[in-house]
């Protein structure tokens, strides 16, 4: 079997340092929505700034260089075991080069160990084996600032008013960003889960954060809604950093998915500006990256 370790530390390297084009784009887009002078266009000027000198430079893009997530894709005859082992060698000398910045640390013993790898869970790896096509491994580096602002409902919650349906999803997927307010890094990206039960809503409101800026769920109702959440988000003027301004949420991606009767969650993940993920695909001997 093949060792990817060098390919998946560039994989990291590039994860840290360079956001991927769609979301740069958004990023400049969202400027000229904003008044010239204002906090908000400034705070945006500002993040570009900070995006060209971590390409140029080769260094993080955020202090906080978040916690790994990998999804990894592979065909039959692919060793998972191998394939976790060269990850984590990998991460460890990532952090080494300071392409990571040491973030695994113990909960019970406050322990830091120095390199990213914490135990078995940490960085987080996910396979799933394919039928047939190339080995892809997926990376997004998430914050623990647009983590900490993340929330779960269950619904109906008479709280909001919100009942068992996709008004009541509007509902508590808006009062989440409005009590994310400026934490969280906004302008923030919304991964929104709806249905399964605690743990599966939470990891897939991740998953779908994967998806480029811009494409829409192929249920034309749950596209309307990603449409209608953003807009919404953007009118409530909390703006970037919390400044006030036109751009709260670049973007909202929807998933449904099968839940028991008794439950109905509705589970948010904020991506804060600072979108992180990039792609690698074994085509062979060549190695892609996007």
């Amino acid at each position: 079997m093949r060792d990817l370790t060098n390919e998946i530390l560039e994989l990291i390297r590039r994860t840290s340092s360079s956001l991927p084009p769609d979301v740069e784009k958004r990023l400049r887009e969202s400027v000229e929505k904003e008044e010239p002078g204002s906090p908000a266009r400034g705070a945006l000027e500002t993040i570009l700034k900070n995006v060209d000198l971590s390409r140029e430079k080769s260094t993080p893009i955020c202090q906080d260089t978040g916690t790994p997530i990998f999804y990894v894709h592979y065909p039959a005859g692919w060793s998972t075991i191998k394939l976790k082992a060269q990850i984590r060698t990998a991460m460890a000398e990532a952090t080494q080069r300071s392409f990571m910045r040491p973030n695994a640390v113990d909960a019970v013993y406050d322990k830091n160990t120095g390199n990213n790898l914490g135990g078995e869970e940490f960085p987080y790896v996910h396979f799933e084996e394919v039928e047939e096509g190339d080995l892809t491994i997926d990376l997004m580096l998430k914050g623990g600032g647009c983590e900490n602002v993340g929330r779960q409902y269950s619904l109906p919650d008479n709280t909001l008013g919100a009942g068992r349906d996709l008004a009541g999803v509007r509902k508590v997927v808006l009062d989440a960003v409005h009590k994310a307010q400026g934490q969280g890094c906004a302008p923030g990206i919304l991964g929104v889960s709806i249905g399964g039960d605690r743990g599966s809503s939470y990891v897939k409101s991740k998953e779908v954060l994967f998806s480029e800026m811009g494409t829409r769920n192929t249920d034309p109702k749950l596209a309307a809604l990603e449409e209608q959440l953003t807009s919404e988000a953007n009118e409530m003027g909390i703006g970037p950093m919390g400044f006030g301004g036109k751009t709260t949420v670049l973007d909202t991606k929807i998933i449904g998915l099968s839940r028991l009767p008794a439950s109905y969650f509705v589970s948010v993940s904020y991506m804060c500006w600072a979108y992180r993920r990039r792609k690698m695909t074994v085509k062979g001997e060549e190695i892609i990256y996007d």
